[in-house]
This record gives C-alpha cells, structure tokens and sequence, in this order.
C-alpha cells in the first residue's frame, strides 16, 4: 500500500477491553472526529519532533486511536480461514503482534499528512444498522487529497472501527492475502514469530 495510515488504526481496540466514557452513545461520525481531533492537536506543530521521537509518536496514535478499533474482530477478519484453527494463545499473539505492526505501519505515514486539511463527513449505515462507514479526506504536503474511510461496527463497547480504505484499498483485505499466502506457505507460528522479531528489532534501533 502507498499509505499506512488510519488507523491502521484499524487497527485496535479488542486489546484495551473498554470503552471511553461516553462511548455507548456516540455515533460513527462522532467516534472518527473526536479520535481524528485529537491526533492532530497532539501533532500541531510537533511533526519534527515526532519524527526523531517514533516511540512517543506509536504512545500518541495509540492512546487515541486504540480505545475506539476492534483489534480482535480485525484480527479475525484477518486470519481468515486461519482464525478458527488457532489456540488461543496464536489468536492472543497474532493481534497483539498485528496491533503493534499497524501502529507502527500507520505512523510511517501520519506525518505526511496535513492534520489541519481534515474534511469528515456523515456516516452512511448497512441496512440493518449494524455497520456504518465513515469517509474522510486528508491532505498531504503537497496538495494531494487522499480518501481515507473508515469501516465501524456496533459492539457491545459501542461503535468501533475495523477496516480503513485508503485510495479504496482495504487494510483487511490487503493484509488477508499477505498472511494467507504466508500461513499457508509457512505456518501460523512462523508469521506470527516473524512479526514479533520485527517489531522487537525496530524498537531496539530507535
């Protein structure tokens, strides 16, 4: 993908447990603006900053963005074929390791962003109500619009995000083929290993 962006952010939320205060009532919309809203005035005037200090940059997209992502239900959709013959220790692995390697993803690509170019606009429902998108459009340094939407389901914690299409390239289905192949060429436990090595040796260069 040419952009890791949003919330690969998608990236998220299974792992916090619970939901912000409030969270039951918000709708879609509302979810992706207060998220949205707050990364960037986390990053106004601070994008240099970040980009020396990646870990405190991981820190900031996490804190805003992991109480509103549905990690488990990602991870799910993820594996695919693959979740329902996992323990529950390579489920466990599996989205604690994606979760680390979609932040990561994301903030590659955050700073590139102009967070003040921010255009959100009203959530549109399934049917039944249950799922909603939310389309956003970003800007990047040099003018460039990029579409940025976001996939949400109602929870029991509220609505929560679970795919982010970029350029109408979906994280889910993008990363779905990648581990596909990859599970079924190597195992469950080799990508898993794989992504703990990675994410590990990266922290251990910054």
């Amino acid at each position: 993908m040419r952009f890791a962006p949003l919330l690969s952010l998608l990236i998220l939320a299974g792992l916090a447990g619970t939901a912000p205060v409030g969270a039951e009532s918000r709708s879609p919309y509302e979810v992706i603006e207060t998220a949205a809203t707050r990364l960037q005035q986390g990053l106004e005037g601070r994008q240099a900053y970040y980009s020396d200090n990646e870990d405190e940059l991981y820190t900031l997209i996490s804190d805003e963005f992991l109480p509103v992502f549905d990690v488990r239900y990602a991870g799910y959709l993820v594996l695919g074929k693959h979740w329902e013959v996992a323990s529950k220790e390579q489920r466990a692995r599996f989205i604690e390791a994606f979760y680390t390697f979609l932040i990561r993803s994301y903030a590659k690509g955050v700073l590139g962003f102009n967070q003040e170019d921010l255009a959100i606009y009203p959530e549109i429902y399934s049917s039944d109500k249950k799922k909603a998108e939310v389309k956003t459009e970003l800007k990047l340094a040099n003018g460039t619009k990029v579409p940025v939407n976001y996939r949400l389901r109602l929870s029991r914690a509220g609505w929560r995000v679970y795919d982010v299409r970029i350029e109408g390239v979906s994280y889910i289905q993008n990363y779905r083929s990648q581990f596909n192949a990859e599970i079924s060429a190597q195992g469950l436990d080799a990508v898993i290993l794989r992504l703990e090595t990675e994410q590990a040796g990266e922290a251990v260069e910054t």
